[in-house]
């Protein structure tokens, strides 16, 4: 079920409004979704009814992305206020410290969550701010210019491209290990989605300082990486387990940068193992749970 919440979020700048579009479907433990920048919720389409067996899943549009309009003027799109705006809003939906999973800012976002001790566990996927400085220019710059490229395209052009494996690849490689598998109608959708993402250069100019230097203790954590992620290298990985020495680290082989469509039952067999117990995740024989 999609819908839209206005609520009144207290941002570390004074108390705002703020609107977000999300869908909920599922029952069970909630699980909170949060995608990357220049997506939107539909990025975790692919892993939805699998998750929704077992959890009820709620999947956002972060503000300025996807349908949700920008965050009123005078706030920054940083870890503080953004995280401030998700605390809000699932204490306006009743979501008592919900599990979360986040790809890329959205494991960024995800990981600030389970540190400030707000959630139940946390699941991210090529999280953000794990980079070198060479590897955080690399990856904005790809950003920036795939940005560039969906304002500069013609939607005509982009629905031609979508129509073959060949399009979805020049579209979508970069963050797809596995472009031809993504739908046309996906495929043009995202691209819409990066081109007119209101909040786009503000969340990446915010992003420049950014490193993730603290450990999240307390509650379950999993980080995950695609071997195949072109945007942020594996190897940040090994600096996650770093800063996070009880994380379980899981590779998630033929994977990018954005996994759930890539391979949809893996990846969601990774997040329902993460959102269970330490106890219950030993015992998993599952071939997510195979090191980095």
């Amino acid at each position: 079920m999609s819908a839209t919440l206005s609520f009144t979020a207290p941002t570390p700048h004074g108390p705002r409004p703020v609107t977000v579009s999300y869908a909920r479907v599922g029952s069970g433990e909630p699980l909170l979704l949060l995608h990357g920048i220049g997506h939107h919720r539909q990025a975790w389409d692919p892993v939805l009814r699998i998750l929704a067996v077992e959890r009820d899943v709620i999947a956002l549009d972060l503000p300025g992305f996807g349908a949700s309009p920008a965050l009123p003027d005078g706030l920054p799109h940083d870890l503080p206020t953004t995280t401030a705006v998700l605390t809000a809003f699932c204490a306006e939906l009743g979501l008592d410290r919900p599990h979360v999973a986040g790809n890329s800012l959205g494991g960024l976002l995800a990981l600030e969550l389970g540190r400030e001790n707000r959630v139940r566990s946390v699941t991210a996927l090529s999280p953000a701010g794990f980079w070198t400085e060479a590897e955080r220019r690399y990856a904005f710059g790809v950003l920036a210019g795939m940005r560039a490229s969906a304002r500069r395209l013609p939607l005509p052009l982009v629905e031609r491209l979508s129509r073959t494996a060949a399009g979805r690849t020049a579209l979508t490689s970069t963050i797809y290990a596995r472009p031809g598998r993504r739908s046309p109608e996906a495929v043009v959708a995202e691209t819409l989605a990066l081109a007119h993402a209101d909040s786009f250069a503000a969340t990446l100019r915010a992003g420049r300082e950014v490193r993730f230097t603290d450990d999240v203790p307390g509650i379950p954590v999993t980080v995950a990486w695609g071997t195949r992620d072109r945007l942020l290298i594996p190897r940040q990985g090994v600096r996650a387990k770093t800063v996070i020495p009880r994380a379980r680290l899981v590779r998630l082989p033929g994977c990018g940068h954005v996994p759930m469509n890539d391979d949809p039952a893996l990846v969601a067999r990774v997040l329902l193992d993460g959102s269970r117990g330490q106890d219950s995740r030993a015992a998993s024989t599952s071939l997510s749970t195979v090191a980095l």
